[in-house]
């Protein structure tokens, strides 16, 4: 029997999978068709792609820092260096911003290079009984483990795991906000010398070039574009049906940018209904020894990237101090 079962496969789920990997047998589902979760990339064909989730990792702990800096050396991930454009009239992000070298995904590829994992698998119930944990996919179809660690947001493990989680952990007050992303290719032969551009717009925070990136050599240019909180609030359990909203977020993109419409050759969106947390809690990881059971992800600390890998080292110090007897 394989002594972890790892709910995730984003930045948590692949951080802490590779960690217990040095001790233990571990494996990973996540229900998506790509490892990632919210540093998903979407490819439009070949080698063209968009990094329709996190955009950036700008570290700032020490050991965050170091860990990307090991990246860097192994061609992992690169520093976007470029013109980063800001209309938004707020305080200057001068911080630098890395990237996958292929996609933003890239991260968690690594680590889960020598970990199994299954995708397209949605763990619908979560059981601890006679002291093994039995998990049951959307297909019904069951797996039993010595131990589990859920990594997913916040609202999605009170659902799951209201059975076992701590009264604390249980009344964190936690809000998870959304953001809808379109995905936009256009024909234009000019290599254009903008990497990002943050916008005062009441429909559009953010759009990256993803061209910018040097992944790929296309006569097409790729634009991955963030809508603003408000608008995201307002129509995230729309966006699959309603058309509008597509073009409302084209629109404000092509006035503001100058593109035609015409020219417009490929479009997608993308909605994160439970996309980040801006506040941090009094806890950075969640671990029941006696369940063998614990809890990972980013809400704990935070919106970013770093916050989901501080979430995954902390849990694992819990779990070193506390060994489990398997």
């Amino acid at each position: 029997m394989i002594d972890f079962c790892i709910l995730g496969s984003g930045i948590a789920g692949s951080t802490i999978a590779k960690l217990l990997s040095k001790k233990y047998s571990v494996q990973v589902f996540d229900k998506a068709k790509g490892v990632g979760g919210r540093t998903s990339n979407k490819r439009l064909k070949k080698n063209l792609s968009f990094d329709h989730g996190a955009q950036y990792i700008s570290p700032k702990s020490k050991k965050f820092k170091k860990f990307i800096e090991s990246l860097i050396k192994k061609k992992i991930i690169k520093k976007w260096e470029g013109n980063h454009l800001d209309f938004s009239f707020k305080k200057k992000d001068t911080a630098p911003k890395y990237i996958g070298m292929k996609g933003n995904n890239d991260l968690s590829k690594y680590q889960l290079k020598e970990v199994k994992f299954s995708l397209a698998s949605q763990i619908v119930k979560i059981e601890f009984k006679k002291n093994i944990w039995e998990i049951t996919l959307k297909d019904d179809s069951k797996y039993q483990f010595k131990s589990l660690i859920l990594t997913c947001p916040y609202i999605q493990t009170k659902s799951l795991a209201k059975k076992y989680l701590s009264k604390k952990l249980f009344n964190l007050k936690i809000n998870m906000e959304p953001n809808i992303t379109l995905m936009i290719a256009i024909k234009n032969k000019r290599k254009l010398p903008i990497n990002s551009i943050k916008f005062n717009d009441k429909i559009l925070a953010w759009a990256a070039n993803e061209n910018s990136k040097q992944r790929f050599n296309s006569n097409l240019n790729l634009w991955t574009i963030q809508s603003t909180l408000s608008f995201s609030k307002k129509y995230i359990n729309q966006y699959k049906k309603n058309f509008n909203i597509i073009n409302n977020i084209q629109s404000s993109f092509l006035r503001l940018t100058g593109f035609e419409k015409k020219n417009v050759v490929y479009k997608k969106i993308h909605g994160w209904k439970f996309s980040y947390s801006d506040k941090k809690t009094v806890l950075k990881s969640f671990w029941n020894k006696n369940q063998k059971f614990g809890i990972c992800a980013d809400w704990f600390n935070g919106p970013k990237i770093e916050d989901a890998w501080i979430s995954a080292h902390d849990l694992m110090k819990k779990i070193k101090k506390n060994p489990l007897k398997l």
